[in-house]
């Protein structure tokens, strides 16, 4: 759908024109895009939006690879555009709740962030054949690392700038998928705190995670539950109360809403195209150091 109204809001819209092609789009002269085919051509299809001077809402990851990443983030400066990348984790009222209290030093230094993420892959779409899928196929950026890359980005939220990777990861179901379904990082923070995150393709049962252990107490966010809790030696562990989503789909109507804002120029985006960048470096550094069985060093 594109629509070119006086002024973006929320407001709802009919399509004015449909079409199937990226030149077709571009004729239209959209004021806006959000570029959601596979992660191999988000950069190849952003650059030539950003060229239109379109302001780009690109769905995680920003790439596969890192080509290109500069000469679009250089367009978009210079049209001055928004170039922002949906990790729609970053609109959770409890996980940014959690951020909040880390950053304020609730539980003290930062020492130690665990995430993990599970969920079995014929059960996120059952009405579709997940080996069509962009998760289960390598030639479109699936696999567990990229499309469960969340995680990363919230490891790089709570942690701050990593310096370097170790990972392990491979096919280990009977799932017949080309990707890895399963996939662990280990992340070396400039502080000099860890990350251990476990990704997968794998549980039967949902299951999605991230704790920070502080040198004062415990932190533990629970993303299927949407509850935080906090651990502290005095007082044990206490369920903290958070605004609650009433439904998933409030992630994304958060995530829309604050990308019009940053068109507007009222807020700048939360999930740069740098952060992005830093999570896809992270995600590519994994995929060496499994290759190579040796640990990757990150400069970014």
């Amino acid at each position: 759908m594109l629509c070119r109204p006086e002024s973006v809001d929320l407001v709802p819209a009919i399509a004015n024109r449909i079409v199937t092609s990226l030149p077709a789009a571009i004729e239209a002269n959209p004021q806006v895009a959000i570029v959601a085919n596979a992660a191999p051509f988000h950069v190849p299809t952003a650059q030539r939006l950003a060229e239109i001077g379109c302001h780009i809402l690109v769905e995680k990851p920003l790439a596969d690879r890192l080509d290109g990443i500069e000469h679009l983030i250089a367009t978009c400066g210079m049209m001055q555009r928004v170039l922002m990348v949906g990790y729609t984790l970053r609109f959770s009222p409890s996980l940014r709740e959690m951020v909040r209290l880390v950053s304020k030093g609730a539980v003290g230094r930062v020492l130690h962030v665990a995430a993990e993420i599970g969920q079995y892959l014929p059960d996120w779409r059952p009405d579709a054949d997940y080996r069509e899928g962009v998760t289960a196929r390598a030639e479109l950026g699936g696999g567990a690392v990229f499309e469960l890359s969340h995680e990363i980005d919230i490891a790089l939220w709570l942690g701050g700038r990593v310096t370097a990777v170790t990972a392990s990861m491979g096919r280990v179901s009977d799932l017949g998928i080309d990707t890895e379904d399963v996939a662990d990082l280990m992340l070396e923070f400039e502080s000099g705190a860890r990350a251990s995150i476990h990704l997968d393709l794998l549980q039967r049962i949902p299951f999605r995670r991230t704790r920070v252990v502080g040198s004062l107490g415990t932190l533990e966010w629970d993303g299927i539950s949407d509850t935080l809790r906090l651990g502290l030696p005095e007082l044990g562990w206490r369920l903290l109360h958070t605004p609650a989503l009433e439904q998933r789909n409030g992630l994304y109507l958060s995530e829309l809403e604050h990308f019009l804002a940053c068109v507007d120029g009222r807020v700048d985006p939360i999930v740069s195209a740098d952060v992005a960048r830093q999570v896809l470096t992270i995600a590519l550094a994994a995929k060496q150091s499994a290759v190579t069985r040796k640990t990757v060093a990150i400069h970014v």
